[in-house]
């Protein structure tokens, strides 16, 4: 009785210890074009490791491509193809998958948990027939511009920095990263222009439908791209610096000659079709009060400037927050010299008193 009751204690260890540690339970693929395609992993206790391809196979190749709802199986390349490969100190979490090809998950197979004498040159890999809803992009970046608001469209997914299309592009998407990068607004989207600015990796090949007015791109509804993109395609964007202004000449912040900052540059505004309106909207934006004295008188005080002239024909209504979303010319058109810059005296000494 004694003996039975050891062996139904040690039976039932067997059962409570397999509990403690969780099967695998999959799936994603990494290092491919787009999340349809990669080296196949699973996850077992908060860390993901690989598949060996002992006995991979089509069969077990349509599950994953079901569970990721990628269509169906084209072919099984080796996991070890995709790059970067994965690293040494990864492990390799199951071996024998054996799948009817039936299953919804790749957890449902017959799979082997105890890996023996199979590296990661023997790793699994999946490609799928057509390449599902992309993966939401965890970052940006704008890469091989002149400066940190100007370059080739680069998004992080599974790890991987990878060039966008631009048939999934438009201006809409680009305010966005402008925004998200803190870069102030979009000024154009376009290919990317030679060899040289071209990427060389991955492309992401997500259509982002922003509205413009996202915080990220993570907020933009997302679709699969169909067409399929070469690196002549890649996006190429510029932002223009964020909208700032100031008073200068004066004796405090709040009171001087109105300069704005266009493209890294401080420049004047012209006071053709200036007024109190206008004044008010400054001194609003600055935190300065309201306007105390019209332009013309408050020019007197400060002189005129030097350099570009970089607004004229500026038209608010008074109620906006901004100078920027007040009517003007384009950027840098006018008809006016020095003697026409427009300065602005508010009540406050101090912005924000």
């Amino acid at each position: 009785m004694a003996l039975w009751s050891n062996m139904m204690l040690a039976i039932s260890g067997i059962f409570i210890g397999s509990c403690l540690s969780e099967s695998p339970s999959k799936v994603r693929l990494v290092g491919g074009a787009h999340r349809c395609e990669g080296r196949v992993e699973v996850e077992r206790d908060g860390m993901w490791g690989t598949v060996c391809d002992d006995g991979w196979d089509k069969k077990d190749a349509a599950v994953v491509c079901r569970e990721l709802n990628c269509g169906a199986p084209k072919q099984t390349p080796r996991g070890a193809s995709y790059k970067p490969p994965a690293p040494e100190e990864q492990s390799v979490l199951i071996q024998g998958v054996a799948c009817s090809g039936m299953e919804d998950t790749l957890s449902q197979c017959s799979h082997d948990e105890d890996v023996f004498n199979c590296p990661h040159e023997e790793d699994a890999g999946v490609l799928c027939e057509n390449i599902g809803v992309p993966s939401i992009p965890e970052n940006v970046r704008l890469v091989d511009g002149l400066e940190r608001c100007q370059g080739r469209v680069e998004v992080l997914h599974q790890g991987q920095w990878s060039s966008v299309c631009k048939a999934g592009w438009n201006l809409q998407a680009s305010k966005v990263v402008c925004r998200q990068l803190g870069c102030g607004r979009a000024l154009r989207t376009h290919r990317c222009c030679d060899k040289m600015t071209q990427g060389k990796g991955p492309i992401w090949t997500g259509r982002m439908s922003c509205s413009g007015q996202e915080a990220n791109l993570k907020k933009c509804p997302l679709s699969a791209l169909e067409n399929n993109c070469t690196h002549n395609e890649d996006t190429w964007m510029e932002c223009e610096d964020p909208f700032e202004l100031r008073l200068v000449g004066g004796d405090n912040p709040c009171s001087g000659r109105l300069e704005v900052l266009h493209k890294g540059t401080w420049g004047s505004v012209c006071d053709d079709s200036w007024g109190e309106k206008e004044d008010q909207v400054v001194c609003k934006q600055l935190g300065c009060g309201k306007s105390l004295l019209p332009s013309s008188r408050a020019r007197k005080s400060y002189g005129p400037g030097v350099g570009r002239i970089w607004l004229d024909d500026v038209n608010c209504s008074g109620e906006e927050q901004s100078l920027e979303t007040c009517r003007h010319r384009l950027w840098g058109y006018h008809d006016c010299t020095h003697k026409e810059d427009v300065a602005v005296i508010c009540s406050e000494q101090y912005p924000g008193l």
